[in-house]
């Protein structure tokens, strides 16, 4: 049987009845903020909270995947207000809740940085205030689909990301040699958010070179971009209140180093200002330092080697 995924209907908080597909119903003021749907995809459900050596156990699913986030535009909402109409729903259409748990059960800053998230501003994950469901419809050893919700809020608002994924049909995975290769599909290509994204980089190596900036020749003075590496490090901090980053410059070896470090730290401040700037980020999430030659990447004996080693890190410290 094929698999049934997730349509997702805006009807208000009542449980829709499963006919042809699982229709979860959000409140009638959510509006969605991004889509992504892949025919043929992989997804990584996880089934148990983090663990330390471990990472996060997950459930492979191979088949068509749907990516959606919502913005519901309430201020005040609960993680669980939001999330128990939607495990109601889960349950009454037959589903088998295998994960629930909150940012402090779940794992905390370690799982939202092992899990697929989809990248901010659309979906904003609150670190103090978060929760992760993952429900499975069929045998966990072979499922026919599963769906895992994750659900935080801030201030002024609320955010669900839903994601469902169907497993293939054995019938169906079976190829015929010599068959003409289908034309791409219309539409945009999907590219899913994987372990090697920029904020699943950053939480997971600890630090992540900002590419692409553009300084002029022994100055600090900031290009007018805009910069991608700096859009997403604004997601990045945005959708994390609490988290703290130094941004810190790097240079080559030419000149004395203390000319170097003055060069490195008025760099790491003009992308700082750039970030409160540009996308309202935090001060108090911002500090600015210069490592001038002193961290290299590469060797400056060579052209190739002195232009990667004059970069701006951005490198995760702590949560306030």
């Amino acid at each position: 049987m094929k698999a049934r995924l997730a349509i997702i209907a805006l009807s208000g908080w009542a449980t829709a009845a499963p006919v042809q597909a699982l229709q979860l119903a959000l409140p009638s003021n959510a509006r969605e903020t991004v889509e992504r749907n892949s025919t043929l995809d992989r997804y990584l459900a996880p089934i148990a909270p983090f663990q330390y050596g471990a990472g996060v156990p997950t459930l492979d699913i191979e088949g068509e995947v749907r990516r959606q986030a919502w913005r519901i535009a309430s201020p005040g909402l609960t993680t669980l207000q939001v999330l128990i109409p939607l495990r109601k729903q889960l349950k009454a259409a037959g589903f088998d809740i295998v994960l629930d748990c909150d940012q402090s059960s779940c794992g905390g800053f370690d799982f939202r940085f092992n899990v697929e998230v989809l990248p901010a501003p659309n979906m904003r994950v609150n670190m103090r205030a978060y929760r992760f469901v993952t429900a499975v419809n069929g045998p966990l050893d072979d499922p026919e689909s599963v769906m895992t919700l994750m659900v935080s809020t801030t201030a002024t608002a609320a955010y669900v990301q839903i994601i469902a994924a169907g497993a293939l049909d054995p019938e169906e995975d079976a190829v015929a040699t010599g068959a003409e290769t289908p034309p791409p599909q219309a539409g945009p290509v999907v590219v899913p958010e994987t372990a090697d994204g920029f904020d699943q980089q950053l939480g997971a190596a600890g630090h992540i070179v900002l590419d692409g900036l553009d300084f002029d020749t022994g100055t600090s003075a900031l290009g007018a971009g805009p910069f991608e590496s700096l859009q997403r490090l604004a997601g990045f901090l945005l959708a994390q209140p609490d988290v703290t980053i130094a941004v810190v410059g790097h240079t080559d070896s030419v000149g004395s180093q203390d000319v170097n470090i003055s060069l490195s730290r008025e760099r790491a401040r003009a992308v700082r200002q750039r970030l409160i700037d540009a996308y309202n980020v935090n001060p108090e999430q911002l500090q600015a330092e210069g490592m001038g030659y002193l961290a290299p990447r590469a060797s400056n004996l060579s052209a190739e080697g002195r232009e990667l080693n004059r970069r701006v890190e951005a490198v995760l410290l702590s949560k306030r």
